[in-house]
């Protein structure tokens, strides 16, 4: 058996098939054979492996490929082994086995744009096939209302996700963080009415009832007492949520900002510098930081941090364009080409 073995599958791996299909698995398994490069003389256990995957023998090509993948020194042959598994565990419907290979190739290979592409329809196909089986297996229940919610968020359909989120408070009103998702679905709206603010704000304090250390709601609380106007509340929300979360950027730059907006100058100085450290290259840092300095009478300081602000600035912007560029050139129509006389 070995030797008629060897004989019918070694030959096949001296051949590269290019697979041309539109479906993603076809493109997958001919990404495994574009990785063969000068396969060895011999057929090794490996090479038996991927000859298998290869010619269809998928079932009998898996558990092969899950012990290669760990065996193999070679990064070519691994490369090919990861993307054949990946393939297999895919299209014979055991797709959890393909994570071994996902895990093994983005660890390996983690900017190989093959590698980057066969995982990313992977881990969509994957996270689809959890979403069907939740509900399928737990139709009722409020992780199912909680994915449509997110799916509707997703496509911008904030009405309908807030109905989603709804459902799931009513199932269970005191479950963490549904009514701070509620109240950004109503803030997210393009054109938010004041009644959708204010539903919103009394989801964020329902949600702080429910968790006090949730550093995001205080956050959102202050933010719109901020736009309100109302700086003494968004003051005390924004403190409060950088202490929660001393790695909370945009807590910090709301503190200074406020502080400054109530000329309490010197108190804005140390949140905006914290800032400052975790976001280099904000514009607006620089911008309250300099007004916070020039109010506390530091002028040098002062100027240092409007030069920082301009030259942050002109930066943002010549990143803009050449993105609005890139993005022209990608969507301009492809040249004709010259009719022939």
């Amino acid at each position: 058996m070995p030797s008629e073995y060897n004989r019918v599958m070694c030959p096949r791996l001296r051949t590269v098939s290019v697979l041309i299909g539109l479906s993603f698995f076809l493109t997958l398994g001919a990404l495994g054979q574009a990785a063969k490069k000068n396969p060895a003389p011999t057929c090794t256990n490996a090479e038996r492996a991927i000859a298998l995957a290869e010619s269809g023998h998928c079932p009998e090509a898996l558990p092969l490929l899950k012990r290669a993948i760990g065996q193999t020194a070679d990064r070519d042959l691994k490369k090919r082994i990861g993307l054949d598994g990946l393939h297999c565990a895919m299209t014979r419907d055991v797709p959890y086995d393909s994570l071994d290979f996902l895990a093994a190739l983005t660890r390996e290979f983690p900017r190989d744009p093959d590698v980057l592409y066969a995982a990313t329809h992977a881990f969509s196909d994957l996270s689809l096939r959890a979403s069907q089986d939740l509900a399928r297996e737990a139709p009722f229940s409020f992780q199912v209302h909680e994915l449509n919610a997110e799916a509707l968020e997703l496509q911008g359909r904030w009405d309908e996700a807030a109905v989603e989120y709804r459902k799931i408070l009513d199932i269970n009103p005191m479950l963490p963080g549904v009514h701070a998702r509620l109240g950004r679905a109503l803030l997210s709206k393009p054109q938010a009415t004041p009644a959708d603010t204010e539903q919103a704000k009394k989801a964020f304090e329902e949600e702080i009832e429910i968790d006090p250390k949730n550093a995001v709601a205080e956050f959102v609380l202050g933010q719109i007492a901020a736009d309100a106007g109302d700086s003494a509340t968004a003051i005390r929300h924004f403190e409060k949520a950088a202490k929660l979360d001393t790695s909370f950027a945009e807590a910090y730059l709301g503190l200074g900002t406020a502080l400054n907006s109530v000329k309490r100058y010197p108190e804005a100085i140390p949140p905006l510098e914290a800032y400052e450290k975790m976001a280099p290259d904000s514009p607006t840092g620089h911008y309250q930081l300099a007004l916070a300095y020039a109010g506390a009478g530091r002028r040098e300081d002062a100027n240092r941090e409007a030069q920082l602000q301009r030259q942050s600035s002109e930066a943002l912007e010549a990143v803009k364009r050449k993105a609005a560029i890139a993005q022209e050139k990608q969507t301009a129509p492809a040249p004709q080409a010259s009719e022939q006389k």
